[in-house]
């Protein structure tokens, strides 16, 4: 007579398993939600009305409107692995969600491993004692393990025979080991506050640096007025910056995880929960505009703008040739702008001129990389982007000539009445323009041999070349005053 082994027992025992947070890093509402954002924002504006009928229907109205891509969601691989062995040993396995059942229903089919699904239904909200009730009708008093991550959980492992605890704190587990046997733990390894932080991505705050060139250009380096005008000027820059990261990331979330690099980004990789976003962003932008008002309305209205042209940069505008890149030295030249309205120097149009053909040069140049790899590729399109391979050689010398007319401008600037009213020799000043010629000319050169890569701006502020022609710039402007 064949003997019944402790596994064969456990296998017998039915698994019921949470999928937000522990199937998946992610969480089928938010990710909804953000889904809703991009395609309908108008719609997304009903969605608190929704939520004032209960959280079931507020997931049921998600689930009607929006529909995610099962096969690129974040998966807990390692959990996903065990469940297949427990699945291949005869275990029955139940998706057991408060995710709406519409939203569920392509996870578990595209998982392929569970027997039934038990999820909200636009009445009920299957959390804590619901799911519980529900797990224990379904199966009897402690007739079942159940794997889940978050406090919610305690109810339901209450109730059952053994809890798996996933991607959880070691606090949580001590929580379950005092309502259940706790068997399987499959810890995290993800630092929130690492995750929050890249996502804030603060190596990008040094581009906000510009809102200082003013001051500079305009010799008022020893004027603390100036000087603290213009740091509360970058830290408003900085906040909303950071608020578009944000924004941009939850709305790009379903391209993010297609890309192969970008897939590793904190949302869609689903190591940052997707509400740091949804909420982040107003936040953050409401103190980049509290920044702002501490100097003037104008400057807040300059913040705000920044806010709304990179967001529509990032919905819309990029896909459009030729005005993305238009729209990227615009931004740049917008954070000059605001050095000028934060401090109250006079503009400069040379200076403004100056800026927007070479950050022109630069949007080109980060167009030039992608064109370079789709063509490595052998691919015809760039996704997202209004681009195709062949136009590699236009932007290369699209590209070039931007970065040569900001040099021109220079060199007919040292030529011109403003400058002598700042410089006692300005004909020192074009000692300049070879600098700014080989700095463009290098940066070109380099991409096309392939050893820039994504960002020239954040390649630059990190090639020691660069800050070594910046100082020499700095060292010839201060000969030009007469020292």
């Amino acid at each position: 007579m064949p003997t019944t082994t402790v596994n064969d027992r456990e296998a017998r025992v039915p698994l019921a398993v949470d999928l937000d947070g522990t199937l998946i890093r992610t969480d089928m509402m938010w990710e909804s939600l953000a889904r809703l954002l991009r395609k309908n924002p108008l719609s997304a504006l009903a969605s608190p009305f929704w939520l004032l009928r209960g959280r079931a229907h507020f997931k049921q109205q998600l689930a009607t409107r929006v529909q995610v891509d099962a096969a690129s969601l974040p998966y807990h691989e390692e959990f996903l692995n065990w469940l297949r062995d427990e699945k291949r040993a005869g275990r029955k396995l139940v998706l057991a969600t408060a995710s709406d059942v519409e939203m569920a229903k392509p996870v578990a089919q595209h998982v392929g491993l569970f027997d039934e699904i038990l999820a909200s239904d636009g009445r009920t909200n299957l959390r804590d004692n619901a799911k519980l009730t529900a797990l224990t009708k379904m199966f009897g008093e402690r007739g079942f393990d159940y794997a889940g991550n978050s406090s919610p959980d305690l109810d339901v492992w209450s109730g059952s025979r053994e809890a798996i605890v996933v991607n959880a704190s070691s606090g949580l587990v001590q929580k379950a080991s005092a309502r259940t046997k706790v068997g399987r733990i499959f810890p995290t390894n993800i630092s929130l506050t690492a995750a929050l932080l890249k996502s804030l991505r603060p190596h990008q705050w040094l581009k906000n640096l510009i809102v200082f060139v003013p001051v500079l250009t305009a010799h008022r380096l020893s004027d603390p007025h100036a000087l603290a005008t213009a740091a509360m000027a970058f830290l408003a820059f900085c906040l909303c910056a950071s608020a578009v990261y944000l924004s941009n990331d939850i709305l790009d979330l379903e391209a993010d995880r297609h890309h192969p690099a970008k897939r590793n980004r904190p949302f869609a990789s689903g190591h940052l929960p997707l509400q740091f976003g949804l909420f982040g962003a107003p936040v953050l932008l409401l103190g980049a505009l509290g920044c702002g008002l501490t100097l003037s309305w104008n400057f807040a209205a300059v913040v705000l703008l920044y806010f709304a042209l990179a967001s529509s940069y990032s919905f819309l505008l990029k896909q459009v040739a030729l005005l993305d890149v238009f729209v990227l030295a615009g931004l740049y030249t917008l954070r000059l702008i605001a050095g000028h309205v934060a401090t109250g120097i006079a503009y400069s149009p040379w200076l403004l001129v100056f800026s927007m053909f070479i950050f022109l040069s630069l949007a080109l140049l980060k167009r030039f990389l992608e064109l370079q790899s789709v063509r490595q590729q052998n691919r015809h399109e760039v996704k997202g982007r209004g681009y195709t391979a062949g136009d590699l050689e236009l932007v290369t010398t699209l590209g070039l000539v931007s970065g040569y007319l900001a040099v021109l401008v220079m060199a007919l600037y040292v030529n011109s009445e403003q400058v002598r009213v700042f410089y006692a020799h300005p004909l020192r000043l074009l000692l300049v323009c070879p600098l700014l010629l080989f700095w463009v000319s290098r940066l070109w050169f380099l991409a096309h041999r392939g050893q820039v890569h994504d960002d020239p701006t954040a390649f630059a502020l990190k090639d020691w070349v660069s800050y070594t022609v910046g100082a020499l710039t700095l060292a010839v402007m201060w000969l030009a005053t007469g020292h």
